[in-house]
């Protein structure tokens, strides 16, 4: 809001104030990042708050993959089901496990925006001047917290059940970016389909409907060498795959990348401008 100015104030304090005022406003590209930045931040501070609100969702969110880890694994890991040469299956299977259980996280965001929707608090967020991207980009950031706290739980049991961790502090570094690009990615897609479907139960079914096929259309479970050849071109094309890539590489003693380090991050990179883009456009929608 503009300053008022009285007609009795002298010309010269006038001046001097709007030269005050229009130094105090940000100029140039690197102040516009860094509001944007800012704004980014208090949308994922506010969404870790709740998180810290309801600590018992990471509890239950955390079952389902120390099942995966501890029967799925136990059991395929006495079948050989990896090629010779490949090592162990369990230190093949945690890093699947933990991008699954970061699917699992991000992919229902959409329910809970619905939700704000319902409560009135979207609305608010809509009017406030906050970029579209920020409340985006937000959101998927917090997810991506959500996902560290998996990472460090999968980190502790598989340790206990003997996976070959690489606790190089780099290559944790590395797990962690990986982490909350999957988180991010796949938290502002559920984003783009609550916009498009507008419904909890609408997001609920297809986050079931495209989590499952996500997850073994990619290399969580199988080496992408072992897939027919239709199935290995989904792979390819599922940023999963990338991920799980990475994640393989830098937490397993020994990990090889197959699709390429580089790649993997810069595959998860593009498909999050993408799809933050997007979502971006769209999040007026829930409104509408």
């Amino acid at each position: 809001m503009k300053p008022v100015l009285y007609d009795a104030q002298p010309a010269a304090s006038a001046e001097s104030g709007r030269a005050r005022a229009a130094q105090s406003v940000p100029a140039g590209p690197w102040a516009a990042l860094l509001s944007f930045l800012v704004k980014t931040w208090a949308i994922t501070d506010l969404e870790v708050r709740k998180l810290r609100h309801d600590p018992f969702d990471l509890v239950t969110r955390a079952v389902q993959p120390i099942l995966w880890l501890t029967i799925f694994g136990g059991v395929f890991g006495r079948l050989r089901a990896l090629p010779a040469g490949q090592g162990s299956y369990l230190d093949f299977l945690a890093p699947g496990i933990l991008a699954q259980s970061v699917i699992y996280i991000a992919i229902f965001q959409g329910i809970a925006v619905i939700w704000e929707r319902d409560q009135g608090t979207l609305q608010k967020f809509l009017v406030s001047p906050l970029p579209r991207a920020a409340l985006v980009l937000g959101k998927g950031l917090a997810a991506g917290v959500r996902g560290a706290t998996q990472a460090l739980t999968i980190f502790i049991l598989s340790l206990i059940m003997g996976v070959h961790l690489s606790l190089a502090p780099l290559g944790i570094l590395g797990v962690l970016l990986l982490v909350f690009l999957g988180a991010n990615f796949f938290s502002t897609l559920s984003l783009v389909i609550a916009a498009l479907v507008r419904s909890r139960e609408r997001v609920q079914g297809m986050g079931q409907l495209i989590t499952m096929p996500l997850f073994f259309a990619s290399n969580a479970l199988y080496p992408i060498s072992l897939m027919p050849g239709w199935v290995a071109v989904i792979a390819h094309l599922n940023p999963l795959s990338y991920m799980v890539d990475g994640l393989r590489t830098l937490m397993v003693v020994g990990g090889e990348s197959t699709l390429g380090l580089p790649l993997d991050f810069g595959v998860l990179l593009i498909a999050n401008v993408l799809i933050v883009l997007l979502a971006a456009r769209l999040y007026p929608n829930l409104v509408r």
